[in-house]
């Protein structure tokens, strides 16, 4: 397994994405989901205090719950678990009481004394950097936190944060989760992939099968039932087609999945540790798991990257 960044994290290839468990998995479904992603080798689980607060009679903490009572009957120390705040309503900025008290609540949920690696969700121009930086320096010296992360921070903020972080000595980011995947790029690719790299960052990217649209199951004249169809049919486009026409070759070829191909693009990016995916049944838990041990052709590789 890969060392994320400059942590002693081991992390497998792929981490899975909770923000299913508690919204359409139940937590039946959710237990047999993660036995069956830890029993193919993997061990890195993305969750946040937010999941799934959107779904109809939640209110923000499910799959942090779910995750804490799956915990609860496993060997706790062979799994690295991440979590993030920010977005929960009336928790929704990063000022110091709001990291405090957040942290606290998720480690009751999640039925642990510690979290591995923990993100500020969402970046709060309405708090100081300094102010927030300091806190969750604290979460770290306290023993809560190991190791802190940001998620969606534009490239001059994300080097702002890191040089305050080097100046007042505080504990650094060690890793961004940022939107990227092969049909969406740009948000990435550039000004932020080069801060990352600069600062010797991992990237743990999300949406990285484009909301679906990367399992290959939407093409043109289908109709798929799913909460995030509507998101994933925007891709259904001239170059997401085109995209779905080599990961098809390319499957076909490494005898695999569309899924585990675009998944396999993206780990073997620079700077990317473990793309985040989400399965909410075994037969989807099943198209991502062999990008466990898939690897790409650097010929492979760049021609996807070329479309």
């Amino acid at each position: 397994m890969p060392i994320l960044s400059t942590t002693d994290l081991n992390v497998s290839r792929l981490c899975l994405g909770g923000n299913v468990f508690g919204w359409t998995a139940d937590e039946d479904q959710s237990f047999a989901v993660l036995d069956a992603y830890t029993a193919a080798g993997g061990n890195f689980l993305d969750t946040a205090d937010v999941y799934s607060a959107w779904a109809e009679g939640n209110s923000g903490g499910e799959s942090e719950t779910i995750i804490g009572r799956w915990l609860a009957k496993r060997d706790r120390d062979q799994i690295v678990v991440a979590t993030k705040v920010g977005m929960l309503a009336g928790f929704n900025n990063q000022k110091r009481d709001t990291i405090r008290t957040s942290a606290e609540r998720s480690l009751k949920r999640l039925g642990i004394d510690h979290i591995d690696l923990y993100y500020n969700h969402l970046d709060d121009q309405n708090t100081p950097l300094e102010e927030t930086l300091a806190a969750y320096d604290q979460l770290v010296k306290d023993g809560k936190v190991r190791y802190i992360a940001a998620s969606n921070f534009s490239a001059e903020r994300l080097a702002k944060a890191l040089e305050i972080q080097e100046r007042e000595g505080f504990a650094k980011f060690v890793a961004l989760q940022p939107e990227y995947n092969l049909v969406s790029r740009d948000r990435f690719e550039g000004g932020l992939q080069d801060v990352v790299a600069k600062n010797n960052l991992a990237t743990v990217p999300y949406w990285s099968l484009a909301k679906g649209f990367l399992t290959g199951k939407y093409r043109p004249g289908v109709e798929v039932r799913s909460a995030r169809a509507t998101a994933a049919s925007k891709y259904l486009d001239e170059h997401g087609l085109q995209v779905l026409e080599v990961l098809d070759e390319l499957a076909e070829t490494h005898e695999t999945t569309v899924a585990a191909v675009a998944l396999a693009w993206l780990a073997q990016q620079p700077t990317v540790a473990a793309p985040i995916a989400s399965a909410r049944t075994l037969e989807q838990l099943n198209d991502l798991t062999p990008v466990l041990d898939l690897e790409l052709t650097q010929a492979e590789v760049d021609r996807l990257s070329a479309i």
